[in-house]
């Protein structure tokens, strides 16, 4: 074998930024396909609670959410008691047409039991977060 030839380095660096651009590229297409999945998810909630009893915005429902639980539909108290995006207990979620566990029901579920209990009670249900 003759003498090794040293590799110079610029011979690399055309294909690793070539690489570094696909790279970019694709994670800037991820980003945009999360960003219209985002903004379809929301156009098919917007949707659900166009039709949604009682009069009630989807900013009053959010604003009792974000309250009621931090906007986490899985939330539970701290006792078991309270479930879910609005903190139902079992007895309001069945009395509003809802079954098994609150917290583990769509978050469109939960805006609709909600919605429904708005238009049977008003904010009453939610005394500190109405």
């Amino acid at each position: 074998m003759g003498p090794a030839h040293p590799v110079r380095i610029e011979a690399l660096q055309p294909p690793v930024h070539r690489f570094h651009r696909l790279v970019q590229t694709i994670a800037h297409d991820i980003k945009a396909e999360e960003r219209a999945a985002a903004r379809k998810r929301e156009r098919e909630r917007e949707e659900q609670l166009a039709e949604l009893p009682g009069g009630i915005s989807l900013s009053t429902l959010e604003a009792i959410a974000s309250c009621e639980s931090g906007g986490d539909p899985t939330a539970v108290s701290s006792d078991g008691t309270y479930r879910g995006l609005f903190q139902f207990d079992y007895a309001t979620w069945s009395s509003m047409g809802g079954s098994g566990d609150p917290a583990a029901a769509s978050v469109a579920e939960q805006d609709y039991r909600a919605a429904l209990l708005y238009a049977a009670s008003g904010s009453s249900p939610w005394p500190v977060c109405g």
